[in-house]
């Protein structure tokens, strides 16, 4: 071995990947401060559960097996690469306890010996799956490269070169005598001594196969012991292996922070520092609508010192979205999964991050001479990022290139700098349904959601640019309360006939019906209300309704980017829900919306406004368990139940909706194959979508319901009044409209309950099945 060539490796090497990593470490850093350093018993389960035991990986069951494999393997042989290097400078070197001798009677050497060979074979039949995912089937999901070609090659190439290196060293052992005195570099096999002995005699053809405890290494020694290769043969071979083996580790280390491989560093960190808020929990602006419109005021102002509303540049982010860029690893599940992507709009997850990845890249010079200048001027930014408009300093500079501090650049030349239009095309940022399908696939925990939304939030609050439909609703939700304009003093009508209670009469009701604007105004979903409101009265639950007090959670306004609009509703609705907490009341909150349920369990303590929120699938399955409701006429048929996404993904009710149906005689329920539960595809009204025209002509809600039809289920059911809708306009687009049912899961129950009606309630039920 050379020691110097050995020295010189490591230290050229690892201090290229050191000056590398300096300069990520760096632009890191640019990004602005957020608290991830919480709940650390929590962030470790998670990185385990995550990162290595690597759960989703599993949702594609053949890539995620063979990257599995890769994963372990680097693990397991980073201690041979660790050997290697040791052996460097000292030929026998086995980290001192992996040696043929033994280490306290335990065969260690042995035992990792074995490992070490059958895990390298797998990496490389893991490899060998990824050259077919790219190079035979060329999967669509995946970018296509020739760097990820290269990275597979040099994968399966250090692997080859470790057994090559093995084999041959055995074969030098069994030609000389014990210790390979005989041979031109007796120090080749020294490390292979003693362990070589269980493969068998030497036999005139040459060294026998033995499965342990190198079946690799042994398999290698008996191709090479068979061709009959001289000696000097053999030492070139092994040093061949050796030093590719050796210096491969550390090339591959120095092409990480230049590729997508960079999240081999930084993949088990991002999950660490993942979002660990409640998932349907979108980042503040600010704690209320006038702080809000104070700093819409200065950003529109002066736009270069004051504090950023949303997002409209690279440098705006924080240091985990920039983490979140870095670790993309452009397996392109998220796309694969996007239900605008799959109806062919604009929008593609996977490469909104790498354009956004790659405009940050871009900057980095520029990006650190202005943090360094920031820095010396005495900004004090946390994690070394400067506060934009600290003592009058300006945090952003000129696009890669220029050496121009932004405050002293022209107006036009910032405006460049703006993402959209930039780098991202507003068709982009609209087409999202925010159904967060993308983040439930990424296997490293990246998130897309938050950044779509506060790239909307500058459009809409600073540069008021939004779709022309959007703006009906805005002002609807401002006047009255609900995105269709409808009067607010008719927000009850839809309890014509029957007994509800307001909180007005009852303010010491437990329980909160919080029915929502589709369900007040809607001539469909107002049949879901009065089912629901049904079934709680047949079970003797003390509720009440707000019904003109009640306005609009602000959902559609806030995914939609109206953040201020959304901060005024919320005030609102805390306001009085509150104020009924205070007379004894309201202990409960139910409702058949799943963006009211996410927006009032997730987003209004921001505001004050702390209760126990459930959605009415999960409470009427309680009253089901309870027997204070008792299913027992038979709706016979197969029924597929459609998951709305901001029930399931966002806040995990799966399997209450179905265990409701499953209650039901008669009921046999199917699922739509590979697309329910985290799966399933949205109907597409969330992110604001139920008021925006489509991108084309390609609904989402009409592949979403091809997907039910092809069960053969006879009812769809649903339990959102959006995907009711959605749902049921796919019906009509496929003209099954006359053959399928479409009800809520109420409506589903009700029925099975069969309840004595009231003489007024009749005929609106009797409609429901004639229309059913």
């Amino acid at each position: 071995m050379n020691p110097l060539l050995m020295f010189l490796i490591i230290l050229g090497l690892t201090g290229a990947f050191a000056y590398s990593a300096a300069h990520r470490w760096d632009l890191l850093r640019t990004g602005r401060d957020e608290d991830r350093f919480d709940k650390i018993p929590d962030r470790l389960k998670g990185t385990w559960t995550y990162a290595f035991a690597q759960k989703k990986m599993r949702y594609y069951p053949l890539a995620g097996a063979a990257h599995m494999l890769i994963f372990a393997g680097f693990m397991i042989l980073l201690l041979r690469s660790i050997i290697l290097w040791g052996r460097g400078f000292y030929p026998a070197f086995n980290l001192f306890i992996l040696g043929p001798e033994g280490f306290f009677g335990l065969p260690l050497g042995h035992i990792y010996e074995f490992l070490k060979d059958s895990i390298a074979s797998l990496v490389i039949v893991g490899a060998l799956v990824f050259l077919y995912y790219r190079v035979i089937k060329g999967e669509p999901r995946m970018t296509k490269s020739g760097e990820a070609i290269l990275i597979l090659g040099i994968i399966i190439t250090m692997m080859l070169a470790d057994m090559l290196y093995d084999g041959a060293a055995m074969v030098l052992h069994h030609r000389g005598l014990p210790g390979c005195g005989r041979t031109p570099e007796p120090e080749i096999c020294a490390s292979v001594a003693k362990i070589v002995a269980p493969l068998g005699p030497v036999s005139a053809g040459g060294v026998a196969w033995a499965p342990f405890p190198s079946p690799a290494g042994s398999l290698f020694a008996t191709v090479l012991s068979n061709y009959n290769l001289s000696t000097e043969t053999l030492v070139v071979l092994a040093h061949a292996g050796f030093w590719t083996h050796s210096s491969l580790v550390l090339i591959f280390l120095n092409i990480l922070p230049y590729s997508k491989h960079f999240h081999v560093i930084t993949g088990i960190p991002n999950v660490f520092f993942r979002n660990l808020e409640p998932r349907g929990r979108l980042p503040l602006v600010a704690t209320s609508a006038e702080a809000i419109g104070e700093k819409v005021m200065k950003a529109a102002e002066e736009p270069e010192k004051a504090e950023p509303v949303g997002i409209s540049r690279v440098e705006q982010f924080t240091w985990k979205a920039i983490l979140d860029f870095y670790t993309c690893t452009e397996c392109g599940r998220c796309t694969d999964n996007c239900p605008a992507h799959k109806t062919g709009k604009l929008l593609s997850p996977k490469k909104l991050t790498l354009n956004l990845r790659d405009n940050l890249y871009g900057r980095q010079d520029a990006l650190l001479e202005a943090k360094a200048k920031a820095e010396s001027d005495g900004a004090n930014g946390v994690n070394g990022a400067p506060q934009e408009g600290a003592e009058g300093q300006p945090a952003d500079t000129e696009l890669s290139g220029g050496q121009t501090a932004l405050g002293e650049a022209a107006a036009g030349e910032a405006a460049s700098r703006e993402l959209v239009p930039n780098v991202i095309h507003p068709d982009v940022l609209w087409a999202c349904t925010t159904c967060r399908a993308c983040e439930e696939q990424c296997p490293v925990m990246i998130s897309y959601v938050d950044k779509i939304v506060d790239m909307r939030r500058h459009l809409v609050l600073v540069k008021g640019e939004f779709p022309n439909e959007l703006g009906g609703p805005f002002q609807a939700m401002e006047v009255n309360g609900n995105p269709w304009n409808l009067a607010r003093m008719d927000r009850a009508n839809w309890t014509e006939g029957l007994d509800i209670p307001m909180m007005t009469d009852n303010p010491k009701a437990k329980v909160l019906y919080w029915v929502g604007c589709a369900a007040s105004y809607d001539d469909r979903a107002k049949k879901i209300a009065r089912a629901t409101a049904r079934l709680l009265e047949e079970a003797k639950v003390d509720f009440a309704i707000l019904g003109q007090e009640e306005t609009c959670t602000g959902d559609p306004a806030r995914r939609a980017g109206n953040e201020y609009l959304f901060a005024m509703l919320a005030e609102q609705n805390v306001a009085t829900l509150n104020g009924y907490k205070d007379q004894g009341g309201i202990r409960t909150i139910v409702t058949a919306c799943p963006h009211c349920f996410n927006t009032l369990a997730n987003e209004y303590p921001d505001f004050g406004a702390k209760f126990e929120v459930v959605h009415h699938t999960d409470y009427l399955l309680g009253l089901v368990a309870e027997r204070k409701l008792k299913p027992k006429k038979a709706v016979n048929g197969k029924v597929v139940f459609h998951d709305s996404c901001y029930l399931g993904r966002y806040n995990d009710v799966y399997e209450q909706p179905r265990d409701i149906l499953k209650s039901i005689p008669g009921v046999q329920l199917v699922e739509a194959e590979g697309w329910n539960r985290q799966k399933g595809l949205c109907c597409g009204a969330g992110g604001a979508q139920f008021w925006m025209e489509e991108q084309n002509k390609d609904r989402v809600n009409v592949k979403r319901t091809l997907q039910l039809i092809q069960t053969e289920a006879k009812t769809i059911a649903t339990a959102c009044p959006f995907c009711t809708t959605m749902i049921s306009d796919g019906l009509k687009a496929h003209g099954k409209e006359e053959s399928i049912r479409q009800l809520d899961v109420a409506e589903l129950l009700l029925e099975s309950c069969a309840l004595d009606q009231p003489k007024k309630e009749r005929a609106p039920a009797q409609e429901t099945a004639a229309e059913a």
